[in-house]
């Protein structure tokens, strides 16, 4: 007997509310409530104003070294103050200091930790780095520093030191009536971080003007300049001119119910302490536990009964995540094993016959890559095989075998084919790879175009290189052959570009995928054409009218083909060049062999 999923989940509710007893508990634990939210808004607020006395006192601590050892980086050589100089050397906190003029540009030396810098494998160069990207983004605000106003910011980088950057004005013209140089010092972070790093119910953190963490108990938070401004409690300090406030409000991700509050400082660092309602509702909840003890033995039978029906329903299901885990890595073979008299079960009868139909899906695709590539395959079985075709524009290549009957003469039919598919295997895998597709095999000869079923601005270069590389591969197969003491081979290639019919040709018993048209029968004629230029590979003028200047193409001449009214040009290809624009050139022995007469081409010049 099938007992339905429904059935279970309304007895498990039944048996919860019956057992429950919602009105003792609501009213306690809404006083509860109530009371240490009120508690803990005043508790923020107060922590929030003593903290931010002692950050703020820290802050003026930092500006005051600053303002003591800057001269030391604008004196001259005779003014030399060698004490003040090991101070800034021995500071555990600055970690570099220098004097910026109106320009942005640095007055005197800089002063430099390198040996905190190398701690996080970085050079003294860094500190020049971070400072040309504060200057050229304009992250940092130089320019309110020159209207006499001292700005903090975290200036941290993923992976790098953590770092706070201070500036403070230094000098002013009383003439002029405004400031001429500022000191900016790199701050260590690290110290300040680690008093923020102790666990604790509430969560106590610090944040620049810009709402970036200065301090946090996670600390990834603060070595990456982590941008708090999404918190509502961190928008709200950014957006009013309220110096101090307490606020509810959710986490935006989590919606996690939050009691915090802000104390700004007068230096642009600012308090931020919150904590979580459901840590401040234990009290409540312990009166709401208490409650709940007086129907303790009714609710541990209910616990029971809803762990008894759970595992009916959580073992299938995790069966079922793991047949699916496997089905999406491809295994068609797997089997769900789950066997229920509900729901699950025919859910899992179902995912079986469908992964029996993915199975079967997967094969003809597979079958399908093998005679068309993929990209057909796809184009194929996403619709109706019908036939007709569509006029594109695309590059044909065609490549001959040269004295292949000669060769299977001499050869038994294993060792002939043994030959054509390994250099079949080279061939298709280099047309691959530049993303053009296969169309057919005739005998020895290979037909493939670029520009199916997509055309793209790269198909005629893709379809270049395609044939420098097959030039280069083929010599290394040719090696290897003579090696084994076997004939080497020899081909010929011919380019074209133009237009062809692209579709399926054929009968409704008996179809193809292919292109036919003009331009596939002039790549042919240039293909024979390279017998007669005694050339491993020649392009048509349509080619060379497509490709950039970074090929080395040299005029071969002119011929006459059957069925073309006017004389093709054609171009050797032997090279190219490489971003430097230095020529690369690419030649074997196989590229050029000795010129023959070839059928339906004449040479014209």
């Amino acid at each position: 007997m099938r007992i339905p999923i429904a059935f279970k989940l309304i007895a498990i509710t039944l048996l919860l509310l019956l057992a429950a007893i919602f009105p003792i508990t609501y009213t306690s634990t809404e006083m509860f409530q109530n009371i240490a939210i009120d508690r803990e808004k005043d508790s923020n607020l107060s922590y929030a104003s003593s903290l931010a006395t002692q950050v703020e006192s820290l802050m003026i601590n930092y500006v005051d070294k600053v303002k003591m050892i800057a001269p030391v980086v604008m004196a001259k050589p005779s003014e030399k103050n060698e004490r003040m100089e090991d101070s800034f050397y021995t500071d555990r906190d600055l970690v570099s200091i220098e004097v910026l003029d109106t320009s942005l540009r640095s007055v005197g030396k800089r002063l430099v930790q390198s040996e905190y810098l190398k701690k996080y494998q970085l050079e003294e160069s860094y500190i020049e780095e971070l400072r040309k990207q504060q200057k050229l983004t304009g992250s940092f605000p130089f320019s309110k520093v020159f209207a006499e106003k001292i700005e903090v910011m975290n200036s941290s980088q993923k992976g790098k030191a953590p770092l706070l950057t201070i500036a403070v004005p230094l000098i002013k013209d009383e003439k002029l009536g405004k400031i001429t140089h500022i000191a900016v010092s790199e701050i260590r972070l690290d110290r300040l971080q680690e008093a923020f790093s102790l666990p604790s119910e509430k969560l106590v953190f610090l944040v620049d003007k810009f709402g970036h963490a200065l301090a946090h108990p996670k600390e990834e938070f603060v070595f990456s300049a982590r941008d708090m401004s999404n918190l509502p409690i961190v928008k709200s300090l950014l957006t009013t001119n309220i110096n101090k406030e307490q606020k509810e409000y959710k986490h935006p991700q989590t919606g996690e119910k939050l009691i915090g509050a802000y104390v700004k400082t007068t230096l642009g660092v600012n308090v931020i302490a919150q904590a979580s309602e459901d840590v401040l509702l234990e009290a409540a909840q312990a009166v709401k536990m208490q409650s709940y003890r007086i129907a303790g033995r009714i609710l541990s039978i209910a616990l029971f009964l809803v762990f008894v029906f759970s595992m009916t329903l959580t073992r299938p299901i995790e069966k079922l995540g793991e047949f699916a885990k496997k089905v999406a890595k491809g295994d068609f073979e797997a089997k769900t094993n789950v066997k229920s008299n509900d729901e699950v079960g025919m859910l899992a009868k179902t995912f079986d016959e469908m992964v029996g139909g993915l199975q079967e899906r997967d094969k003809f695709k597979n079958v399908l890559n093998k005679f068309h590539g993929d990209v057909i395959a796809e184009d194929l079985m996403k619709g109706d095989l019908a036939l007709g075709g569509s006029r594109k524009e695309v590059t044909v290549f065609f490549s001959d075998i040269r004295d292949f009957t000669k060769f299977s003469e001499g050869h038994s039919p294993e060792q002939v084919v043994a030959m054509l598919n390994e250099y079949f295997e080279i061939m298709v895998s280099i047309i691959n790879k530049y993303n053009g597709i296969v169309d057919k095999f005739i005998g020895d000869a290979i037909m493939a175009a670029w520009g199916i079923p997509e055309a793209t601005q790269e198909d005629t270069t893709h379809a270049v290189l395609a044939c420098l590389e097959m030039r280069q591969k083929l010599n290394d197969l040719n090696e290897k052959r003579q090696a084994r003491g076997e004939t080497p081979i020899k081909v010929g290639i011919g380019l074209h570009h133009g237009s062809v019919i692209s579709g399926n040709i054929g009968s409704d018993e008996r179809m193809e995928f292919t292109v036919i048209g003009d331009a596939v029968n002039t790549a042919s004629r240039i293909e024979a054409s390279t017998k007669s230029f005694g050339v491993d590979l020649l392009i048509s003028d349509d080619i060379v009218e497509r490709l950039t200047k970074k090929f080395m193409l040299v005029e071969a001449g002119r011929v006459e083909v059957k069925g073309k009214s006017k004389p093709l040009s054609l171009f050797q290809v032997d090279g190219y060049l490489d971003h430097n624009g230095d020529p690369i050139e690419i030649k074997t022995p196989w590229s050029h062999y000795e010129p023959a007469d070839a059928d339906k081409v004449k040479k014209v010049g």
